[in-house]
């Protein structure tokens, strides 16, 4: 027996040791990318989270005038943001921070409590940093590919939001509500996976997101 659990933990370790170095590539390919076109001397806003900010191709297309860091990085969870925290918000002294995390914990059956406890470590560092900056959680988006869990994501986007009030500079952006049709999620705005937005999908995305930028 001994053996056994000896053998699940070391499976375990090695599974997320690979995915941790699976986002470092990732990570080092933002940093790299943003080496050149990253401004110090302007102010900053960054979007941050899981591919569906990482696939948001036209996002710094549509706020023209704003300097915007897309450090999207797909797949990840909240607990993958916290661990790279540091190359993917702090080191751009960000004065507003758009985060999109979430969805994939949701889908991985971690529970509400622990995604909301990683949001909390990730706004605190944040915080540590820059007390006056602004941020904003996004709220877990229905899919068709994920509409089962339904139930899971809405609970989520209520504790989101519950966070949002106790914190003057924490808002919650709920594009959950406008990416349905009546009380089912919208199908012509996904891609072929039913999970990742097409342009229709990010213009929804954009009307909800658009104030909180300007």
């Amino acid at each position: 027996m001994r053996y056994f659990i000896l053998l699940f933990f070391s499976i375990g370790s090695f599974v997320h040791a690979q995915n941790a170095n699976s986002f470092q590539k990732e990570v080092d390919a933002i940093a790299q990318r943003y080496d050149t076109l990253w401004d110090s001397s302007k102010e900053t806003i960054v979007f941050t989270g899981s591919s569906s900010v990482r696939i948001w191709k036209d996002l710094e297309q549509r706020f023209p005038g704003k300097q915007l860091v897309n450090s999207g990085f797909g797949g990840s969870q909240a607990a993958d943001l916290l661990q790279h925290c540091e190359a993917l918000i702090l080191r751009f002294q960000p004065k507003k921070v758009f985060i999109y995390e979430g969805d994939n914990d949701i889908a991985a059956e971690k529970k509400s409590k622990e995604i909301i406890e990683n949001t909390q470590a990730i706004i605190a560092k944040i915080r540590q940093q820059d007390p006056t900056t602004k941020i904003v959680l996004i709220a877990a988006k229905p899919s068709i590919a994920r509409w089962g869990l339904k139930r899971r994501y809405k609970k989520l986007n209520r504790k989101f939001k519950k966070l949002s009030k106790k914190d003057t500079l924490i808002t919650y952006a709920d594009v959950w509500t406008p990416m349905l049709e009546g009380r089912k999620v919208k199908q012509a705005i996904f891609l072929e996976d039913g999970l990742h937005m097409n342009k229709q999908g990010y213009d929804i995305w954009y009307n909800v997101l658009k104030d909180f930028v300007n």
